[in-house]
């Protein structure tokens, strides 16, 4: 029987086109995706999941704030009545640029244009019991563990007598202090605070330690020092213990090791310290920088490697502006995607390309309710204000009418009641090994 992989994908439209084949369908995927929407180009998305995920609120799924698909949007609904993009669900696998083919696990596709567009998996910098033992959050289903996780860990708790044992289970150490990290000590902190005394009055959570811990100097590095500051008087009004210019050694399960200072017991360490791009077989390592992004010039095209281009969290522009590459965040996907959408117009009409010039339009993060910090261009701000303009901004952000009314919804509920209604413990039921690669999310190598 010949594999999946060395034959072509079924059932994809023969369409006398250019074909753009899109891996991922992360805001730079979908963004390029949605503007080659009724073109002169066939499209073709790929992703291992059939929706796209809203990695900035996966905190609030975490933290019982949200549902999982209130941030969460089918991306056959969104391509409905469009019939140049085709969706199929599917994982990459290598590429063979020679040849202008891309090989998946449900068969091959040959592209006249190829966008690389993978995304970022979690940097645990070569620790592998932390790696083993910690939980990281950068998908839907991992930010939905998180919340059993910690559920679990409560239910647990208050059926054990001595204070002393209890303490692993209802210690919280969140690890990076990015926007992330920042956001999860302060919903953290925010729960400890106001919605676990409630749901278990036996304990006592006077015991309960939520740690925010930062190798670097500063929290929010890439903010301003004014956001800096003021998040770190935030997350120490709400009551959690930052640790900064801090290292941790090791986790074995139950105990935090740091650098020069004193472990910490508890069993759910959350790690939101670093990421590292996903990568593809098929490139030698000169298509590659030193920190694993993929070299590409002004236009997004990777270097040497014709109809090839690669965005966001992938891709590095040596020599500019950026040199270890652009920020890792949302705008710079979408402005990058846009970008290629005019250039791919304009490689058919025989125009010169435009170069890619990103535009900072500010950066912001919630620490807890109206408490935020917000970066723009043109001013800096804190606290109710900033607090607004980032629920604006998030809201605005989200795809779906629906979706956007659930999350207003919530965030309002939440708002005025205090207590979040989602920490239900959803087990996930036992899946045969024969079903386990359909059902299960791979565990990333």
């Amino acid at each position: 029987m010949i594999p999946s992989s060395d034959q072509p994908i079924p059932n994809l439209p023969k369409l006398n086109l250019p074909k753009v084949v899109i891996v991922g369908a992360g805001f730079a995927g979908l963004k390029l995706a949605r503007e080659l929407r009724n073109s002169a180009f066939q499209v073709v998305l790929l992703d291992k999941n059939n929706y796209h995920q809203f990695q900035p609120l996966f905190y609030q799924v975490a933290t019982a704030g949200l549902e999982p698909s209130a941030i969460s949007f089918p991306l056959r609904k969104i391509f409905h009545s469009t019939p140049n993009v085709s969706f199929r669900m599917a994982e990459a696998e290598r590429v063979d640029a020679a040849a202008k083919r891309l090989y998946t696990d449900i068969g091959y596709i040959d592209y006249d244009f190829l966008v690389l567009a993978m995304g970022a998996d979690t940097n645990y910098f070569g620790a592998k019991n932390i790696e083993y033992y910690s939980s990281p959050m950068k998908t839907v289903s991992e930010a939905l563990y998180i919340r059993n996780k910690i559920i679990s860990n409560y239910e647990r708790a208050i059926t054990i007598s001595k204070m002393e044992d209890r303490k692993s289970l209802m210690n919280m150490v969140i690890v990076g202090g990015g926007p992330t990290g920042v956001e999860l000590a302060g919903a953290m902190a925010e729960l400890r605070n106001n919605v676990f005394p409630k749901d278990y009055p036996e304990l006592s959570f006077k015991n309960m330690k939520v740690v925010l811990i930062e190798a670097g100097a500063s929290l929010l590095a890439s903010m301003s020092a004014e956001a800096q500051s003021h998040a770190l008087d935030y997350l120490n009004r709400l009551g959690v213990e930052v640790l900064l210019s801090t290292k941790v050694q090791d986790y074995d399960g139950k105990l935090v090791l740091l650098e020069g200072k004193e472990p910490i017991q508890t069993q759910t360490l959350l790690w939101a310290a670093g990421i590292k791009p996903n990568r593809i077989e098929g490139f030698d390592q000169s298509h590659y920088a030193g920190n694993g992004r993929m070299l590409v010039n002004e236009f997004n095209q990777l270097l040497d490697a014709e109809g090839v281009f690669v965005l966001g969290d992938q891709c590095l522009l040596p020599g500019g502006e950026f040199p270890k590459g652009h920020p890792q965040v949302a705008q710079v996907a979408i402005q990058q995607a846009k970008n290629l959408s005019k250039n791919l117009f304009r490689t058919v009409s025989g125009k010169d390309l435009v170069p890619f010039r990103y535009k900072d339009l500010g950066s912001m993060a919630t620490v807890g309710r109206k408490l935020a910090v917000v970066d723009l261009p043109f001013i800096k701000f804190q606290g109710l204000l900033a607090w607004m303009t980032w629920l604006f901004v998030h809201l605005m952000a989200i795809l779906g009418v629906k979706n956007k009314l659930f999350i207003f919804l919530d965030w309002s509920w939440n708002y005025l009641s205090f207590d979040p209604s989602l920490r239900l413990l959803i087990k996930p039921k036992y899946v045969r090994a024969s079903e386990r690669k359909e059902l299960i999310e791979e565990k990333s190598s």
